[in-house]
């Protein structure tokens, strides 16, 4: 795999069906490729449904597990990598070093690839689990394996921010290229190097101006449609001050008037080439999208996408009829 590429594959037991299906699962993506023994619970059918994504030196897995045992055994062992499993929904427990956690909803636990371990779900769970390179981790960070399968409460503000900037690789278009791809790889070890309570600021700072650049960015995205949107109302959402917002994204190559524009014409865009949208007019769609003024909303769209809504619109059309 080469600094230019993100691989990512769906782990699912929908299409394995009866006993030697699930022991097919069982073999090609629980030992193979996840690296673990796989056994339900007594009485539970197996039910996995996750997403892997992999970029170099870091890898995720997100989904669902229904209630279950799994066995990181010796024969399985094959690198010295750590494995930070946040748990999303439901209860697990980590036992691995002679030591049991207990991971409830919203908690955090580490554990390491180098070691036989042990993880039940006693319940149907939903995780993010992120795999993170120990070579990255350990100048920064004092005795890993001593933090390993202990509970990481919820209310660890870099935990909040851990979690929320991983939600960045479910989104195509901010890994478009390697250099953000690999800008995600990096803030992630920061990241949890804070969060292990390693000690150099400069590293520390660089995950969290990211994760939180991350934050505002999801917070304008969620209210793009919104007339009244203000860097006011986001600061004040944020607990940040405004000169702050500014820079943040200045850093980033553009500003709040710029990003909200731009979401706002992206959405747009989505609406008039949508056919379920095509009862609406391009007035409609405009102020959906949050624009009031319907001539700078024709100008801005037409600058950025060459061609006027009505041109995009009749354009989908005409491929419709073609298809």
């Amino acid at each position: 795999m080469t600094d230019d590429e993100m691989k990512s594959l769906r782990v699912s037991t929908e299409a394995f069906q009866g006993v030697s299906g699930l022991d097919a699962f069982r073999e090609t993506f629980g030992r193979e490729i996840l690296g673990i023994e796989i056994d339900p619970l007594d009485g539970h059918p197996l039910d996995i449904d996750l997403t892997l994504r992999s970029l170099p030196g870091f890898a995720m897995a997100a989904g669902t597990l229904s209630p279950m045992r799994n066995r990181h055994t010796s024969a399985l062992l094959n690198n010295d990598d750590v494995v930070l499993v946040m748990m999303q929904s439901g209860v697990g427990e980590v036992s691995q070093y002679g030591r049991v956690a207990t991971v409830n909803e919203g908690e955090a636990v580490l554990t390491a690839n180098g070691a036989e371990a042990t993880f039940i779900g006693r319940t149907s769970t939903r995780v993010i689990n992120l795999r993170l390179s120990r070579s990255l981790l350990q100048p920064h960070v004092a005795d890993i394996d001593n933090l390993v399968a202990r509970p990481i409460p919820r209310d660890n503000r870099v935990l909040q921010h851990l979690v929320g900037y991983a939600t960045m690789l479910n989104d195509q278009a901010e890994l478009a290229n390697a250099e953000l791809r690999r800008m995600v790889a990096t803030h992630m070890h920061s990241l949890a190097a804070l969060l292990l309570g390693g000690g150099e600021p400069g590293l520390h700072e660089q995950g969290l101006r990211a994760a939180r650049l991350r934050s505002i960015k999801d917070h304008i995205r969620e209210r793009i449609g919104r007339h009244d949107l203000t860097l006011a109302d986001v600061a004040r959402s944020q607990q940040i001050s405004e000169s702050y917002i500014r820079q943040l994204l200045a850093e980033n190559g553009t500003t709040f008037t710029d990003f909200v524009l731009a979401g706002r014409l992206t959405r747009a865009h989505r609406m008039l080439v949508d056919p379920s949208y095509a009862d609406r007019s391009i007035s409609a769609v405009a102020f959906e999208a949050g624009f009031g003024d319907l001539s700078y909303f024709n100008r801005t769209f037409r600058r950025r996408y060459g061609a006027t809504p009505s041109d995009v619109r009749q354009g989908m059309g005409r491929a419709a009829k073609e298809e």
